[in-house]
């Protein structure tokens, strides 16, 4: 038989969503639970955050690895940059799922820092959000990824590897002109039997993409991150 006080239950309710404030004035069971619930949270962003740290590391050596040998030689074929532009978007595909499983975790310990922590440090400033306790009661029972997929591309487009990617591609702009004078640069550039507008033209239509995919205006849903501007436009976009 169901306990008749969870049917009282009122998320919304102030004495209900401000327990940081009890945290304060007396020791609480639910507080101590969030406690150590807010402790494993953090111990997760932290791994998950070590993981996109490690991706981006890999991009980064082989990255460097593809560079040194492109230009160790006149004879080394102009391709392998564009092999590199290619094996780095697989890591950022990578990174950026590992961004989404992130999120879940570091979306947790915000609304734990919002509405707890934050309230009992201060509790005339209430909660952020009325109802936190049922969200993340939700968020508990039925984890959900928070973050399109696009969002996190975007995201580690911006933070890391448009970066990347246009060093890469400013790098095979210089080996096939100023890198190889004797030919027309649209004739190095080509690939066996592809030639080398073909090429130049699925470069340009890439990187195209990659611009639109990171500054399309788009709702954000991650939290956590700092951002500048006025703290009363930040609402606005989550």
């Amino acid at each position: 038989m169901a306990d008749s006080s969870s049917d009282e239950f009122d998320p919304t309710a102030r004495d209900q969503r401000e327990i940081g404030r009890e945290m304060v004035d007396e020791s609480t069971g639910l507080g101590s639970v969030m406690a150590h619930a807010y402790r494993g949270e953090i111990d997760r962003v932290g791994t998950w955050r070590q993981r996109l740290d490690e991706t981006t590391t890999w991009a980064v050596t082989l990255m460097a690895a593809i560079l040194t040998w492109a230009f160790s030689s006149t004879d080394n074929p102009h391709y392998i940059l564009l092999i590199g532009i290619v094996v780095v978007t697989i890591f950022l595909g990578i990174e950026a799922r590992r961004y989404r499983d992130y999120d879940v975790f570091r979306s947790r310990a915000r609304v734990i820092q919002e509405n707890l922590f934050a309230n009992a440090l201060d509790p005339s400033q209430g909660t952020e959000s009325h109802d936190w306790r049922a969200e993340l009661s939700k968020d508990y029972r039925r984890p959900t990824l928070k973050v399109s997929l696009s969002e996190a591309l975007a995201n580690r487009l911006r933070r890391v590897y448009l970066a990347l990617l246009g060093i890469l591609v400013v790098a095979w702009i210089f080996r096939i002109t100023a890198f190889a004078p004797r030919e027309a640069w649209l004739t190095t550039a080509g690939i066996a039997r592809l030639p080398g507008v073909t090429v130049v033209a699925v470069v340009a239509v890439f990187y195209l993409v990659l611009l639109a995919v990171s500054f399309w205006p788009r709702e954000r849903h991650a939290k956590g991150e700092f951002r500048e501007g006025d703290p009363e436009d930040w609402k606005e976009t989550e």
